[in-house]
């Protein structure tokens, strides 16, 4: 039964010439700043803020701060079903890659897969099952099993040939901390990702990214203003080099700068116990352009997309597969 999904990986470059394709999901961080009439210098602005951010941090031999440039490839991963020998693709996932360029050596590494992480039955999961199941409680709560066939889709895929032909390490995905938890600073300071901080429980979203088979971390990098969530199926210290997490960190805190000001663009930093607030008043915006209004309705019509053209058609052997996945 598992053999019954593939998967098959395309790759386009993001850069200031970037256009979504019809099949990309739309909400995806990347997506909404390829559109409207400033399109081309939102994405310019935006890497360019990537390429500052990333020299800032290293700042090693780097005495003009001009040294590496990050490029950036978007990961579209589209779901085989095969069924009574027919076979049926759907748009499952959308990742991004990193590579950082040495401009004084010349040399490429390759960076980390993962960063932003977007995807239909996620939005489904969230934006129709979810509200669906709440929308006559008194109080809120999860519906059983909810994530399981996400999570197991994703496992899937980092487990499959298609993943390891493409990709040599395990994925990080990077995302903005809850706005619901308290975060506490530690002692522990690592040299690249920074202070780290921990919380006293699990959000929501931990609980999902867990059952995709990933835990998390919490660290403020040199000269940001609040932590992020870094998730990860490995060792996050040890797995990775200082190149290799300095690409999504400038990745991902520019996105998030972007997204979510309130919380990384603060104008004062996270102490020691820190909540993330999105009223925050106290922040600044940048120059980049972004409809956070559509993000959220375009989640709700891409969850429904998925429920009629994905979730209801194939629901039995989806079902199915899950339950012998989790085996």
């Amino acid at each position: 039964m598992n053999n019954d999904f593939t998967f098959t990986i395309k790759s386009i470059s993001f850069d200031e010439n970037y256009n979504p394709s019809e099949n990309t999901r739309l909400t995806t961080n990347f997506a909404n700043l390829a559109r409207g009439e400033k399109r081309q210098e939102n994405l310019r602005n935006a890497l360019t803020m990537i390429d500052n951010r990333f020299n800032s941090l290293a700042h090693e031999n780097n005495p003009n701060g001009d040294r590496y440039s990050v490029e950036l490839e978007i990961i579209s991963v589209e779901l085989n079903i095969d069924i009574e020998g027919k076979r049926k693709t759907f748009p499952a996932i959308e990742i991004l890659k990193t590579n950082i360029v040495d401009k004084k050596t010349h040399q490429r590494t390759e960076g980390i897969v993962g960063n932003n992480f977007s995807s239909y039955v996620r939005d489904y999961d969230f934006s129709v099952l979810l509200s669906e199941h709440n929308k006559n409680q008194s109080t809120f709560n999860i519906p059983e099993n909810f994530g399981d066939l996400h999570g197991n889709i994703f496992k899937c895929f980092v487990n499959s040939e298609a993943y390891k032909k493409h990709f040599s390490k395990q994925p990080v995905i990077c995302l903005s901390v809850s706005s619901k938890n308290t975060y506490h600073q530690t002692d522990y300071q690592h040299p690249v990702l920074g202070v780290e901080y921990q919380q006293n429980e699990l959000s929501l979203t931990d609980q999902y990214f867990n059952k995709m088979g990933l835990q998390a971390r919490y660290f403020m990098p040199s000269n940001s203003v609040a932590p992020l969530a870094f998730y990860f199926s490995g060792d996050l210290i040890s797995d990775y080099t200082d190149l290799e997490l300095l690409g999504t960190i400038s990745t991902m805190e520019t996105f998030q700068r972007i997204y979510r000001p309130e919380i990384y663009n603060a104008n004062s930093p996270a102490g020691k116990e820190y909540q993330p607030n999105l009223n925050n008043q106290d922040h600044t915006l940048t120059e980049i352009v972004y409809d956070r209004e559509e993000r959220s309705r375009l989640a709700i019509e891409q969850g429904k997309f998925t429920e009629e053209y994905f979730i209801k058609p194939y629901q039995t052997i989806l079902e199915q597969w899950s339950a012998h996945y989790a085996l």
